[in-house]
């Protein structure tokens, strides 16, 4: 972690993490009040068989999204629910305060690991949300999120596009209407030559009408970039099409993800402005720090239905007899150890971490496991900028197309419901929160990556990097609006080995890692596991899918329990009922050996 005023900029050291608490920690009372409502219904309104659930326990390895969501829906059946967890609750979605920066009573300056969004078509994290207090909220947490209406695509040495967030009227679903349609859209909204708009459009016309066979077993094994011809086409296209939308949208990366997966979201992308699969705008936020305004109120409700949580418990391995898990070896933040006992255990930790718990009697029980090893993890992580005065970037996400660091930002003041000044001494006028999604390429000031750089290096090659696209054409930022910074406490410098570390790497989805994924429940009969590399229906690193694979490990639990308590609701993805007809002619078109009937050169 590190975080500096400019121009006097010091060396970046460690401190302890803290999370701020303001705004709910004055509403605690009211929260807990409703929280014990809320577990009273739930409870309610479960039939007879949970009661002996809560003679059941269930330990959850982790303290992310999926651990939080496996907790909340054990909890709200009767399960006996301990959560542990190494570093801190939230997992990649958590905020936290910058230490030392509050004053005259304000709360720090708020720093997060990276931005979030929350699109339209996520309905798992929603309807979780809508069942957790906050404050006079007719519908809980989610009334927080509002709807960034626009979009920036930034270029260095180019006119910036600003793309509206709602895509106009796409409901012409018929073949050709589809076509024609979206290649209009991302011919205006991009100024792309109508040409390769149309080509584009076609591409998600073929993926749109493909069967599931052939996505499972063509497009699943093909990259995103080698589908929409990114190698032949113009830079433009390849930044905009290709680079960028994968980038900003998924948090991908073309030349890696599959089209499975890529098309999948774009279904939901499209579907969204027609209202189908909705839960709300395409591109929404939280109005405050993630924690304010949804982990801190989650974690007291699950407090109130009995949680408990063990803070700096950090998972060493599991122990394991006659197919069934005995033990979990824990070594706490004062470097004591234990085996926490449990009747069922779910593994809610990163991949990562996960397959390093999976000894040879546990691969024995359920070889696939093994699989995991080749599921692949990068950086995507976040650096804060504070600005002493408004950003004048739009309302919603900026992309940064040629920036060698993959940068995207969103500019927090003008969505929040607290404003910056109300934060740490009082002349913070905004703050500008950026992704760095390639810490692989030489940057343009040092000629290094960012796994290269040293902290204070990293941040002046960001800021760099984005006066090097919003003031070609005017000064939008001067280095005089730079209050100070703030990198995502999870990167490490390593002065001897002149590089950093990386304690939260992301997922990354590649062509064929379906088959590297494993289900919520194998060979182990009291394992269960919750994460984003789990096998979801949304198929992607997100916090969505994250919750939607803990309630499939709960309804795996349940099952295995004889539960008679109501599984948890789980939710299907957008696909357009009007082309169904033609994923029906092309699985006979599959099956034959032909490529879908769409699947021409242009």
């Amino acid at each position: 972690m590190a975080q500096h005023r400019w121009p006097a900029m010091g060396t970046a050291t460690a401190s302890d993490q803290r999370t701020t608490g303001f705004g709910v920690v004055s509403r605690r009372t009211a929260l807990r009040a409703a929280a014990a409502g809320v577990g009273a219904a739930a409870a309610a309104a479960l039939p007879a068989g949970p009661v002996a659930a809560a003679k059941t326990r269930v330990a959850v390895l982790g303290g992310g999204v999926a651990g939080l969501t496996a907790a909340h829906e054990l909890a709200e059946r009767g399960y006996e629910v301990t959560v542990y967890e190494r570093r801190a609750l939230g997992g990649k979605a958590r905020s936290m305060g910058v230490p030392g920066t509050g004053s005259g009573g304000r709360p720090d300056l708020p720093g997060e690991h990276g931005f979030r969004f929350f699109p339209g078509f996520y309905q798992h994290v929603p309807d979780t949300m809508r069942r957790i207090p906050f404050a006079a909220n007719r519908n809980g947490v989610w009334d927080n999120l509002v709807t960034a209406p626009d979009a920036r695509f930034s270029r260095a040495g180019g006119d910036d596009i600003r793309a509206p967030m709602a895509f106009g009227d796409l409901s012409t679903v018929t073949a050709d209407g589809m076509r024609e349609s979206l290649a209009s859209v991302i011919s205006t909204m991009l100024k792309m030559p109508p040409q390769e708009g149309l080509f584009f459009a076609n591409r998600l016309l073929v993926f749109n009408t493909s069967c599931d066979a052939r996505r499972l077993q063509q497009w699943e094994r093909t990259s995103w970039l080698d589908f929409v011809g990114g190698h032949e086409r113009s830079h433009e296209f390849r930044a905009l099409v290709s680079r960028t939308l994968t980038s900003l949208l998924v948090a991908a990366k073309d030349e890696l993800a599959s089209v499975r997966t890529i098309g999948t979201m774009g279904e939901q992308f499209l579907g969204n402005p027609l209202r189908i699969g909705f839960d709300g705008g395409l591109d929404r936020v939280l109005n405050g720090p993630t924690n304010t305004a949804w982990i801190d109120p989650w974690v007291a409700l699950l407090r109130d239905l009995g949680v408990r949580f063990e803070l700096g418990a950090e998972v060493r391995g599991l122990d394991i007899t006659d197919r069934r898990i005995t033990g979990a070896r824990i070594v706490s933040a004062n470097g004591g150890t234990e085996t926490v006992t449990a009747d069922h255990f779910v593994v809610a930790l990163p991949a990562e971490r996960a397959r390093d718990l999976w000894s040879a009697d546990i691969l024995t029980a359920w070889p696939e496991l093994a699989k995991m090893s080749s599921l692949y993890t990068d950086w995507m992580t976040g650096i804060q900028f504070y600005l002493r005065r408004g950003a004048a970037l739009g309302s919603g996400h900026s992309a940064y197309i040629d920036s060698p660091w993959s940068l995207t930002s969103i500019a927090q003041n003008a969505l929040w419901a607290r404003k910056l000044p109300e934060y740490g001494d009082g002349t913070v006028q905004d703050c500008l929160s950026v992704d760095i999604s390639d810490w692989n390429s030489p940057g343009i000031l040092f000629g290094k990556t960012a796994k290269e750089c040293t902290h204070e290096e990293i941040a002046k090659e960001t800021w760099a990097q984005i006066l090097a696209h919003l003031n070609d054409r005017e000064e939008l930022l001067r280095d005089t609006d730079l209050h100070s910074w703030f990198l995502d406490p999870g990167i490490t410098w390593h002065a001897d080995r002149g590089e950093n570390s990386n304690a939260d790497p992301l997922l990354i989805n590649t062509a064929g890692s379906w088959d590297a994924r494993p289900e919520p429940h194998g060979g182990v009969e009291n394992l269960f596991l919750a994460g984003d590399y789990v096998r979801t229906n949304i198929d992607l690193a997100t916090m969505e899918g994250a919750n939607e694979s803990a309630r499939a490990a709960v309804n795996a639990l349940l099952a295995v329990t004889g539960s008679d308590a109501p599984r948890c609701r789980t939710y299907t993805l957008y696909r357009a009922v009007e082309l169904e007809p033609l994923r029906q002619a092309d699985a006979a078109d599959f099956a034959a050996g032909r490529p879908n009937r769409f699947d021409i050169q242009f």
